[in-house]
């Protein structure tokens, strides 16, 4: 049987309401501490709102950034998908990799090659 050692999320959706960007960092963080690599990419004009520092709201997402990142995961945002919404680098995270679309389809591509896990939210 094939062994995961690689996890991708990809994240296109980010709506403070939603589950899906606190799904994300618990996913990263639950995986990052059974020694899985994880990265996750934020993507589509929605998902790349995640990696814009000072976020308001009630929940403290650049904090459980800042927690998951301190673990070794590593987060790559779609330049393309910055673009659309205005996000500039210097508004982004530390850390926070901008990245263009080919860069972000040739991982997807990788971690399908390489049969690890790809989750999508």
């Amino acid at each position: 049987m094939h062994k995961v050692t690689n996890v991708l999320i990809l994240l296109k959706s980010m709506i403070y309401e939603s589950t899906g960007p606190l799904e994300t960092l618990r996913f990263a963080k639950h995986y990052s501490e059974q020694g899985l690599n994880v990265n996750i990419v934020l993507f589509g004009p929605m998902g790349v709102m995640l990696a814009k520092k000072n976020k308001a709201g009630a929940l403290e997402y650049d904090q459980k950034i800042d927690e998951c990142m301190n673990l070794g995961v590593n987060f790559m945002c779609c330049k393309l998908g910055s673009s659309l919404v205005g996000l500039k680098y210097e508004e982004m995270i530390p850390g926070i990799e901008m990245v263009e679309p080919e860069a972000i389809a040739d991982t997807i591509l990788e971690f399908s090659q390489k049969q690890q896990l790809i989750i999508t939210l």
